[in-house]
């Protein structure tokens, strides 16, 4: 370099330190990372939440009733229910021809009547044949045949009487009657047309009961007890609270599911027999270890919780959650006991961040602030 230049780069670098000898000012180091968020933390608490097995089912009816008509060849001549109405045990339900049967009970009770007085006959026959078989006017044969008499009369009035009584059971059977209170849920009975013994009429759910059959898996079998509470939600939206009344017995072969019965209240509101239903069944409590739902962020489909460490960096940190209640989530695996957990306001934040860590008013966590 020469002598020009020299004395230049010299000049230059006196300047530059007698300005900072001026300004009495050092260089600046780097300066420490910024907080970029305002947050509170708070610890996992260990609290007691009820065990539930989820399951899908339809509801359907506790019992139903097939009511048929018992005579035979009589027609239908008035039909008094209709689909939903409810009935009580022994209420009429339709009305059957009943004029051939009046005859033939007419006709019954007369033969009943004709045989009563040969039967009054062949006892007073009777009566006199003992008197003069005593007397020695009568042979022990003459006296048998009169004795046979009087039991042969006896017999035809039992008969008779016993069609009597036949032709008014049928005579009865021509007014279908409510086995059971309950509600309606099928008529096939038309006015004019004509039935046959064992013939379908009505069907009758029994006490307007209906029944939930949740499918479980086999493996959740035992975990069921009879007498659980369920809670079970209808397509109707109505909300219904039973019981387990029984598990089945048998798994089926091609599913692999048992049935679990639920009994429901009678009253069960806008929830019909055939809808589908989804409800829980209660298994009991457990301890479980929860957070503040908040906390709790998802990602990509996993669940995330964000702790801060010693040095105001927050780590995240990939966890399992289960049951929630009361604004909580169980975590299942994934975080420690000790975990100083970001309340709320994760989905603000990225791993490494560094915050600054307010406490958390005690009525409730507040959520992270910019």
């Amino acid at each position: 370099m020469t002598k020009p230049y020299r004395i230049i780069g010299l000049l230059c670098g006196l300047t530059f330190f007698a300005s900072i000898q001026a300004q009495g000012q050092a260089p600046a180091a780097p300066s420490a990372a910024k907080p970029s968020l305002t947050v509170t933390v708070t610890t996992p608490q260990t609290a007691s939440l009820a065990q539930k097995i989820s399951a899908n089912g339809n509801l359907a009816a506790w019992q139903e009733a097939v009511i048929g008509a018992e005579a035979n060849g009589l027609k239908i001549t008035e039909v008094r229910v209709n689909v939903g109405d409810r009935v009580q045990r022994g209420d009429v339900l339709a009305v059957l021809q009943a004029d051939s049967l009046r005859a033939e009970l007419a006709q019954a009770e007369a033969l009943l009547a004709e045989a009563a007085a040969s039967a009054q006959e062949a006892k007073a026959q009777a009566e006199r044949a003992r008197s003069l078989q005593q007397q020695g006017f009568f042979s022990n044969a003459q006296l048998s045949q009169a004795l046979a008499a009087e039991a042969s009369s006896v017999a035809r009035v039992q008969s008779a009487r016993a069609m009597v009584q036949l032709q008014n059971v049928r005579l009865a059977q021509t007014q279908v009657r409510a086995p059971d209170a309950g509600v309606i849920s099928a008529r096939q009975a038309t006015v004019g047309s004509v039935v046959g013994a064992g013939t379908e009429l009505f069907r009758l759910i029994r006490q307007g009961r209906i029944e939930w059959r949740a499918e479980v898996t086999a493996a959740e079998i035992g975990r069921i007890q009879v007498g659980a509470p369920v809670e079970v939600k209808a397509a109707s939206g109505q909300l219904l609270q039973g019981k387990v009344r029984m598990v089945a017995p048998s798994v089926d072969a091609q599913t692999r599911n048992a049935l679990v019965y639920v009994d429901l209240p009678a009253q069960t509101g806008s929830a019909r027999a055939g809808m589908y239903a989804q409800g829980e069944i209660a298994l009991g409590q457990s301890q479980a270890l929860t957070v503040p739902q908040a906390a709790v962020v998802v990602r990509d489909g996993f669940s995330y919780v964000y702790t801060v460490g010693a040095d105001q960096k927050v780590s995240q940190i990939k966890v399992q959650t289960g049951r929630q209640s009361a604004g909580r989530v169980e975590v299942t695996s994934g975080l420690k006991a000790d975990a100083r957990v970001v309340a709320s306001g994760g989905a603000f934040l990225n791993h490494g961040d560094t915050v600054r860590v307010v406490d958390a008013p005690a009525a409730q966590t507040a959520p992270a602030t910019k």
